[in-house]
């Protein structure tokens, strides 16, 4: 066969491949509206009616002596010892603080009362906070999934950058670099889907997951969105930040996995009409672990902050339970932190 053509049946061959799904160009889709998804899906609902909606059901509605979320303390001294790494500890909502490896990361940090561009009014914190930036030791690597006011706080990353003991390594989507460098932060990197770095031992890679991005008014879509997946000291493990529910788990299940751990939102999934694009519920949180092939989970993205959303605060372990026992799980193949709890990580996977 003349090379010219077997260049250009190969070419065919890769061409159909893309069309039906198979194979899967390096870095995140963008259109002249910012990035997208890799899959296609349905549009997001208003809203404005959503907020008429929840305006008229008096959604979400605190019952008589607040929401009852399991919270404790955290023990800034056992963040320290060396006998407690590797370790996670849930701060709140998708604030993880995971220890691996000789470091120390935090994912989506938010220590702020309110989820919010206003101090004064916004979706407000529930639970104490269980630690203090002052009272954190010193942090190696804070990973960003997107720029919403939930998983993204101008006060907090300008705390970390300024901590007592030096400023972590800052590794954000696409896009975001130029926001982080107008606060003054450095050291700073940003990422496409499935681009990868170091950082002594461990491997670091960010992944797609379906969600999408704005802070302003007319920044939507502007910057990236996606999960990290770190790998070393014998462990793998994943945050997938926040995320509606797409195939691009089973990609990075394949690509990436298996695990040993997985953080996956639980909650923040109600009006379904509204939220099924952007976030996914139980059912689909439990099928997302299957789909990376992790080992364990732990639900994160529930129980933090008022308002958010319209289920009640409490239900997403609930469901979460119920859903285990339907499918025959363990609490160790998937349970939840009490805010501020600090669980050692174990390798797991075959």
């Amino acid at each position: 066969m003349p090379a010219c053509l077997g260049a250009w049946r190969a070419l065919l061959v890769l061409l159909l491949a893309v069309a039906a799904g198979g194979v899967h160009a390096e870095g995140a889709p963008r259109g002249p509206e910012g990035f997208r998804n890799n899959y296609p899906h349905e549009g997001k609902g208003s809203l404005w009616a959503w907020q008429w909606e929840r305006l008229r059901k008096g959604l979400p509605e605190a019952p008589e002596g607040g929401w009852p979320i399991p919270a404790q303390k955290t023990d800034p001294a056992l963040l320290r010892t060396p006998d407690n790494n590797p370790s996670v500890t849930w701060i709140g909502h998708a604030t993880m603080l995971v220890r691996l490896g000789g470091k120390t990361m935090l994912f989506d940090p938010v220590f702020t009362q309110r989820a919010s561009p206003l101090s004064f009014a916004g979706p407000r914190r529930i639970v104490p906070l269980p630690i203090t930036i002052a009272e954190l030791p010193k942090i190696d690597l804070v990973m960003v999934s997107h720029n919403h006011y939930d998983h993204l706080d101008a006060d907090t990353v300008q705390q970390l950058a300024a901590h007592p003991q030096g400023s972590p390594r800052f590794l954000v989507p696409q896009g975001l670099k130029a926001w982080f460098a107008a606060l003054g932060i450095t050291p700073l990197d940003e990422y496409d889907w499935w681009q990868e770095t170091a950082e002594d031992g461990l491997r670091i890679t960010f992944v797609p997951v379906q969600h999408w991005s704005r802070r302003r008014l007319d920044d939507t879509n502007a910057t990236l969105w996606g999960g990290w997946v770190v790998d070393g000291a014998g462990l793998r493990m994943i945050h997938t930040g926040d995320t509606g529910y797409s195939q691009d788990f089973k990609d990075i299940g394949a690509r990436l996995g298996p695990f040993d751990m997985a953080f996956i939102p639980i909650g923040a999934y109600a009006p379904r009409w509204f939220m099924k694009v952007m976030h996914v519920n139980v059912p689909e949180a439990v099928q997302i672990r299957t789909d990376l092939r992790a080992e364990r989970a732990i639900g994160m993205h529930w129980g933090t902050f008022e308002n958010l959303t319209d289920e009640p605060m409490d239900e997403p372990p609930k469901l979460l339970a119920q859903r285990r026992r339907e499918l025959g799980l363990s609490t160790d193949q998937f349970d939840v932190l009490r805010i501020g709890e600090t669980r050692r990580l174990e390798r797991v996977r075959p």
